[in-house]
């Protein structure tokens, strides 16, 4: 089925997945923002004098469709007898004036994102040979990214492309997934061609690299045994690992007797090897214990030279996010994990918003609940601007939305949430990262032509498409493809 162009909008709310999490469908009040939105972009482009295509490329439609999602969280709300928690601060005139969406949507802050993923495919040939990935691109509708073959959706130039020319993101960190090098199309000889292609095209270091370490998979102690050489032949900023794929599950404190105890080996490895940074996925657990952050506190507690960043933030699709409970799931588990070690705010651990705030930003009151617990739980320096893009297409929308956010004053009184200040979101988008991984902001922004990239894409404009899976289709291909290992 050929790609629909009128489906795009200028806050992409989905469905879409990062493959880790079915797609969650859209609920009433996503459904009743999206009609507003169409409803209102006809009348505001005629009298703009443009096609409304274009409006909802512009500043405009993007304040436009914020107002409207948070007038309609309010209305649902209030049906209800609620307040909302969170909400966009939208001037009205933003939608009509330029000069005032820019100053609500628009900002000259650093943007660092620390979690960015593309995918190597081999388009020269008939596919992968991995039913699973073969089957994922395959099932996509055709032109989504406007490339014939699917499998150029998630490639080096439409990775770059999308993160520097078509977002304010002007440092990123390429971050490893949980595939084994024979069959993983991130593999980090593909990380490499990342990294020198921004360097072709920008001049200096604007991709950074995780290494992945994966210490269950293959022959004991191979994968730990190997992350010395590792460092050495690539410039590694941080390790990566995921507590519950692939192989046998394990903790990073070795709590259970049970699981494999590699924990501590792992971490004695970093500090010895170093950098000391440990990246490790927590939340979207598609079922697995072993993902939740429950070994963040005392693995934290017990090696205080050691960073630990969790990605995600313990977050869980599906599960509601209200104020904290030290018996509440998703992003509450990090909470108690961090407390019951007594690891204070501002320490070595660090929340990270990958797909958090993706999720997040369909329902304003959630979003102030989670950012209000994490900015008390771990502080204000140590929350981390993360987008896991290119799963949902360029991040210019999450960065705009993130912009406008607001935690409502009640929330702030009744929590002690702090208040989501301008000097607090430009730590969070980027300040906090330049400080934890101690690089400095390069100058100016990396802007690039197509033609500079190797295989330009020959489509232009702004690409206001996601894609992860969509469906539930595209979502058991993806996981079909993590079966292989």
């Amino acid at each position: 089925m050929p790609w629909d162009p009128d489906r795009e909008l200028p806050i992409k709310l989905g469905p879409c997945s990062n493959g880790e999490e079915r797609p969650v469908p859209l609920g009433p009040v996503e459904l009743e923002a999206i009609r507003r939105t169409r409803r209102d972009a006809e009348s505001l482009a005629r009298r703009l004098g443009m096609d409304r295509r274009s409006f909802l490329r512009s500043l405009g439609g993007a304040a436009l469709m914020l107002g409207t999602l948070a007038a309609c969280h309010d209305d649902a709300n209030k049906a209800r007898n609620r307040r909302s928690g969170g909400t966009y601060r939208v001037p009205d005139d933003a939608t009509t004036d330029p000069d005032v969406a820019r100053g609500a949507l628009a900002g000259d802050e650093f943007v660092f994102d620390v979690q960015t993923h593309y995918l190597d495919y081999d388009l020269t040939g008939p596919g992968t040979g991995i039913a699973g990935i073969d089957g994922l691109v395959n099932s996509f509708p055709q032109g989504r990214c406007g490339e014939a073959d699917a499998r150029a959706c998630f490639s080096v130039e439409q990775y770059l492309d999308l993160l520097f020319n078509q977002s304010d993101t002007s440092l990123m960190i390429l971050t490893a997934i949980p595939i084994p090098e024979p069959v993983n199309p991130l593999a980090m000889k593909d990380m490499e061609i990342a990294r020198r292609l921004a360097d072709q095209v920008c001049g200096d270091g604007r991709v950074l690299l995780h290494g992945g370490v994966q210490p269950t998979y293959g022959p004991a102690g191979q994968q730990i045994d190997g992350m010395a050489a590792l460092a050495r032949s690539h410039p590694i900023v941080g390790w990566k690992v995921y507590t519950h794929a692939p192989g046998d599950g394990w903790w990073l404190d070795d709590h259970d007797a049970s699981s494999p105890q590699v924990g501590e080996e792992f971490l004695a490895r970093v500090e010895a090897v170093g950098p000391n940074i440990v990246c490790v996925h927590k939340g979207f657990s598609g079922g697995s214990a072993y993902a939740s952050p429950v070994d963040v506190g005392p693995a934290a507690k017990a090696h205080p030279d050691l960073r630990f960043v969790v990605y995600h933030s313990g977050f869980e699709a599906g599960v509601h996010e209200d104020a904290y409970s030290p018996d509440g799931r998703g992003v509450d588990r990090l909470v108690k994990s961090v407390r019951d070690a007594a690891v204070p705010a501002g320490a070595n651990v660090y929340a990270e918003l990958g797909s958090t705030w993706w999720n997040l930003m369909r329902d304003p009151t959630a979003a102030a609940h989670v950012l209000g617990k994490l900015l008390v739980a771990v502080g204000e320096d140590n929350v981390l601007w993360g987008t896991d893009s290119l799963w949902y297409g360029s991040p210019q929308d999450q960065i705009q939305a993130f912009r406008a956010f607001e935690i409502s004053t009640e929330l702030q009184e009744r929590y002690g949430y702090p208040k989501l200040t301008a000097r607090v979101k430009r730590k969070i988008l980027g300040e906090n990262a330049l400080a934890l991984y101690e690089v400095s902001a390069p100058t100016p922004r990396c802007e690039f032509s197509r033609d500079e990239l190797a295989q330009a894409r020959a489509a232009g404009g702004v690409a206001l498409r996601t894609y992860g899976p969509e469906t539930d289709r595209e979502f058991r291909a993806l996981l079909a493809s993590h079966a292989v290992v």
